[in-house]
Formats: C-alpha cells, sequence, structure tokens
C-alpha cells in the first residue's frame, strides 16, 4: 500500500522522506499522556515477571492496546547511592601500577631462566593464559606476542611440550593451540588427532590425578575454539564434556571443581570476560601459593575494583539520559538499560572505552522500545507514520505522530545524533547518514513483522529468517557504539566488520535464532505467530516443535563455528582487534539468552550478572 494513501489527516510536511538533516537539535517535550501499566519497585524490589496477555485502554482513541505483562524496571535511582566505592582513590591506582611493573618482570624474567624447554614453554602459556582470565590482559600486550611468539616458535605438527611426561604433553598442546588459535596464529585442528589414543584411555580409564584433569579441561576449552568442519574438534568436545562431568561427581568441593564447573557451565561464548575473571579470581591461586600467583591476584582483585568506580560515574550519567529522555513515563515496554550496560560492561572494561558502553546501553534501550512499541503497542497505521519520520529525520517530524510516539522519536533522533558526533571524534568522519540507513533498514524489518502480526500471516522459514535477521537490531546495537571506540574503521574495515560482511550476518543470524529458541512460546501467547520455530514447521508439515528446536540448535552450532572462523581466520586483511568487538556483542547476547529470555525475565542470572560484575566489589 502506498504510504501516503495511509495518512488520514497529514500535512504536505508529514509525508516528505529522506528530508537533509537539520543542524539543530530539538529539546525533548514531556510525554502527555501516561499508560500505567506497573509500577515501579521499591529499592531493590522486584516485580514477579508475568509473560500473560494484558491490554490497556487508551480512552482518547478508543484503542484496545497490547502489552507484554513485563516486569519494572529492577534498578532505581537509588542503586547509585549503594555504589559508594573507595577504589577510585589515587592510592588504589598507584598500587595497581607497582603491581603492573611488577608483573612485566615476571614475563621479562622467564626469558631469562634456563631449564627445561617443556617448563619454559609451559611457564609462558601459563602466564598469557591466567592473566587473560584474570582481565588484565590490556596491560601486557607487548609481553604476551612475546610469550606467545616464544611457544609458536617450538610449534610443530605433533604440538608442543616434549618433556619427560606424555600427559605434560597433551597439557601443553591443548593449552598452546587454544591460545595461540585466538591469536590469530595459524594452528591446525589436526594437532590433536596425535593424542587421540592418550584422551581415549583417559576417558575409559581414567586416573584423575591433577595433571590428567588439567589436561583434559584445557582440551575442553581448546574444542570450543572450532571452525567448521573440523571433526576432531567435534569428538574432543564430547569426550572431553563426557569426562569433565564424570570427575565433577567424584572428586572433593575444591579450586579445581569449582573451575571445571565454571568452563562447562559457561563454554566461551558465553563466558564474557568480566564475567569470567570475577568467577576465576575465586579460584586462581588456592591450592598453589606462590609470588606469581599472589601478585597476579592483587592485581586482579585491585583492577576488577577500580573499575567500578568508573562503572559509578557511567551509571550516573546513564540514569540521568534516561530520566531526561522521557523513559520512564514509557509504561508499555521494558526497561534494562542497566542490564545492558552491564553486558557492555562486561566485554569492554577499558577505562577509555566509556562511549561504547554508554552507547550501547543507550541503543539497546532504544531498541527495546522500539522492538515493543512495533510488535505490541503500535497500530500499523501509527507505526507507518512513525516509520516516516525516522526516515524524514528532522524535529518537526513529531507533529505527524500520535502524542506518546513523540518523546520516543525525539528520543532516537536526539541519542542517534549524540553518538554519530562522538563516532565523528573517534574516528575522524561523519558518519550519521550511514548510521541513519542503518536504523531506517531495522525499522523497516520492524513493520513487515507488524504487518504479519496484524494480519496473522506466517511467512516461508526463509522469508522469516532473511527479516528476522534485520530485526535482530544486532546491527544497530553494534555499529554507533562501535564507532565510538579507540579503533580505527575506515570505510574498507568497515565494510569487512558490519553490513555486507559475513561477520554481520552470521552475528545477526545467531542474535534471532537463539533469542527464537527462548522467546517463541511467550510471544505467540501474545499473538505473534510467525517465528523460527512455527515457520520451520509450517515448511516440514508434520514436524514438531521439538524438531524445530533441535533443527534450530543445529543451526546455531553451526553459526558460532562460522563466526569462529570469521574472526580467527588465518591471512585476513582485517585485524582481529577490529572484528572482535562485533564478535563480543554477538557473545553479550548470547549470555542473556543463555537460559531463558533473560531481556524479558531479567530478575534471575541477568540480575545475578549485574550483582556480579557491577554492584558487588571483590574483597581484597
Amino acid at each position: 500500500m502506498d504510504l501516503i494513501s495511509v495518512l488520514p489527516s497529514a500535512s504536505k510536511s508529514c509525508v516528505r522522506l529522506h528530508k537533509p538533516l537539520s543542524s539543530c537539535t530539538h529539546k525533548l517535550k514531556p510525554f502527555c499522556k501516561t499508560i500505567r501499566i506497573l509500577g515501579m519497585p521499591r529499592r531493590w524490589k522486584f516485580a514477579r515477571p508475568s509473560m500473560s496477555l494484558s491490554t490497556v485502554h487508551a480512552s482518547d482513541d478508543d484503542i484496545q492496546r497490547r502489552t507484554g505483562g513485563y516486569h519494572s524496571n529492577l534498578w532505581n535511582d537509588d542503586v547509585i547511592q549503594f555504589l559508594s566505592t573507595p577504589y577510585g582513590e589515587l592510592a588504589y591506582r598507584e598500587r595497581a601500577e607497582r603491581l603492573i611493573d611488577e608483573v612485566r618482570n615476571i614475563f621479562s624474567s622467564m626469558s631469562l631462566e634456563d631449564g627445561e624447554l617443556s617448563d619454559l614453554i609451559i611457564q609462558r602459556l601459563w602466564m598469557v593464559d591466567n592473566v587473560e582470565r584474570l582481565g588484565i590482559d590490556r596491560h601486557f600486550k607487548n609481553e604476551i606476542k612475546s610469550a606467545l611468539d616464544y611457544v609458536y616458535s617450538y610449534w610443530s605438527d605433533k604440538g608442543i611440550g616434549c618433556g619427560k611426561s606424555i600427559i605434560t604433553n597433551l597439557n601443553s598442546t591443548a593449552l598452546g593451540f587454544r591460545t595461540l588459535r585466538l591469536h590469530g596464529y595459524p594452528v591446525s585442528a589436526d594437532v590433536l588427532k596425535h593424542f587421540g589414543n592418550q584422551i581415549g584411555q583417559f576417558v575409559s580409564c581414567p586416573s584423575e590425578t591433577e595433571e590428567e584433569i588439567r589436561s583434559i579441561v584445557n582440551l575442553y576449552r581448546a574444542s570450543l575454539i572450532a571452525f567448521p568442519g573440523e571433526k576432531v574438534m567435534e569428538e574432543a568436545e564430547s569426550l572431553s564434556e563426557k569426562y569433565l562431568k564424570e570427575t565433577l561427581q567424584k572428586i572433593p568441593d575444591c579450586s579445581l571443581s569449582r573451575e571445571i564447573g565454571d568452563v562447562l557451565e559457561h563454554g566461551w561464548h558465553t563466558n564474557l570476560p568480566r564475567f569470567e575473571a570475577r568467577n576465576y579470581i575465586d579460584v586462581f591461586g588456592q591450592d598453589t601459593k606462590n609470588m606469581k600467583t599472589e601478585k597476579l591476584l592483587e592485581l586482579a582483585k585491585l583492577e576488577f575494583n577500580i573499575f567500578q568506580s568508573i562503572q559509578k560515574t557511567e551509571l550516573e550519567s546513564l540514569l540521568r539520559w534516561w530520566n531526561d529522555s522521557g523513559s520512564p513515563q514509557i509504561t508499555f515496554t521494558r526497561h534494562r538499560h542497566v542490564e545492558y550496560y552491564t553486558l557492555a560492561s562486561c566485554i569492554a572494561f577499558e577505562p577509555q572505552h566509556s562511549g561504547f558502553r554508554l552507547g550501547f546501553a543507550k541503543a539497546c534501550h532504544i531498541i527495546t522500545v522500539l522492538d515493543d512499541m512495533y510488535d505490541l503497542f503500535g497500530t500499523v497505521d501509527e507505526l507507518k507514520l512513525f516509520t516516516a519520520a525516522i526516515k524524514r529525520w528532522d524535529p518537526s517530524a513529531t507533529d505527524c505522530l500520535p502524542q506518546y510516539m513523540k518523546g520516543i522519536y525525539t528520543m532516537v533522533y536526539n541519542t542517534v545524533n549524540e553518538m554519530s558526533a562522538e563516532a565523528q571524534k573517534a574516528q575522524g568522519r561523519d558518519t550519521l547518514n550511514y548510521a541513519r540507513q542503518a536504523w531506517e533498514d531495522c525499522l523497516d524489518s520492524y513493520m513487515q513483522e507488524a504487518k504479519w502480526i496484524a494480519t496473522g500471516y506466517r511467512p516461508t522459514f526463509e522469508e522469516y529468517f532473511e527479516n528476522g535477521k534485520v530485526s535482530s537490531a544486532h546491527r544497530v546495537s553494534a555499529l554507533q557504539p562501535m564507532l565510538t571506540m579507540d579503533i580505527p574503521f575506515p570505510p574498507h574495515i568497515l565494510k569487512e566488520v558490519d553490513f555486507p560482511s559475513n561477520l554481520n550476518d552470521l552475528a545477526c543470524a545467531m542474535l534471532r535464532l537463539r533469542g527464537d529458541t527462548r522467546c517463541y512460546q511467550a510471544d505467540r501467547a501474545r499473538g505473534e505467530e510467525a517465528s523460527s520455530i512455527s515457520c520451520y514447521m509450517k515448511d516440514n508439515p508434520g514436524a514438531t516443535e521439538e524438531d524445530a528446536l533441535n533443527h534450530l540448535n543445529v543451526m546455531i552450532s553451526g553459526v558460532i563455528k562460522e563466526l569462529n572462523w570469521e574472526l580467527l581466520k588465518p591471512g585476513s586483511s582485517v585485524p582481529i582487534s577490529s572484528k572482535k568487538i562485533n564478535f563480543d556483542i554477538t557473545r553479550a547476547f548470547h549470555y542473556g539468552y543463555k537460559y531463558r529470555d533473560g531481556y524479558s525475565v531479567s530478575s534471575v542470572e541477568t540480575k545475578s550478572l549485574v550483582m556480579r560484575t557491577l554492584l558487588e566489589p571483590v574483597p581484597l
């Protein structure tokens, strides 16, 4: 249908699309109508989520509007008062700087030591692995490269660690393979074939020594960094996972058992770096205390707590934006800005990346508001008006919108403009029109889904999936925040990270598929018939929901391996550092869907993540 034909009383100015961007900014007008759904909880209390469909009557237009029955914001303004932390003081930063120098000296001393070659190799791997797992590796980039260059110089198609014990060989090779691959060194998974008999012996007749167990832990960790078609990695994952689950039932509770539990629970794709650091701090060095472990552990604890003082300042800024944008008056949507900020903090906790963390939280909040408006609250005609207004990109476009949409439009308009200004400082060029196109594409995909909901149409799987990758909104959640970082994204690099790159397509596919496996039942209860599950069942008569879920989980497993390849493939013209943040955003979203729809029901695992990485300091 022609857009102009559905604008009931709009003036001509309301239907002009793609008007050149005005240089002025539009002061946010307060919402004139509040449609109360759920009350705000008292401090630190949260409402029990209700996923049943509810409607609200808007008396001025006599429209029955659907809502999702989502629980309210868990974190009101008073939460900031509980974030008082002394770790922003100079004395703590000075102590951290002294420890950084001491850890550098530990790295340097390894190059001066004599001893068995296998010991020299495993020492370097141990240091690199532990500073990364403790979340302090940003201070030792040069030392890490030097250590891994040394390890790689002894790498062969049979692995490394040719010392006294074959067990040490497997441990060194598995850990070396994982670490080298993650840093872009060209290592083949075929190296693990040389340990097939040994692995089989471990699984069938386990002796359960700590050396053996750690070898299998590192084998399991290595197997998760698989590329497409690597059968040996699939076999290693299956065997090592089975071994470790059985081992957990036999060994006493200790730091090793807790480490195994964390590795099995979170793997790699959902083991967000700051979350991993917080968990690893609790187990590292508990059974073996020496100068190295003590210095690494103290530095990790200090760094974790010092960053919380930065988070406090950023949260204050985020909550001011949330209040000033009029968001508290949008009562039909989910308010998860603190949760989104936490996810950003878990994948980018370098102090200089404040723009990314805040930009990601704001972008995701806006996406959530728009998603709920297009899926639930707005009528098709209203949503067409809103989509046209976004494409016009002018403050006066609000004149054409229903009252409840005016503040939402202004929030989008001002925030996208502000993020573009931040990106221009970092990248040295104007990216606003580029970003606007991404937002327009996203809203077009939302509009398509709104029409499907209104008509009850169920598309084919292919039709749904292609639109769904865009409506996953991964691209708009990542694009502008990513451009605020101190990582150069010239046009030729950006096109390999953002649309139309394979990395972007896979990231969007990952979010769509995993999201649908967690949301389809609640979406269906709200009247949204189209999902990956229902469309697969339509295309395959006789298929059950279980069949569809199994098919999607196989697709997700394949997408994860493809994502690994896109990030780490040898010989790529795009540095890993340029691709890593977009890749890590897929991990953050994946964590949110690991157990359930953690964005609609954020009061369980997602709340725990906020508490553990944002609100609670590590005891020194």
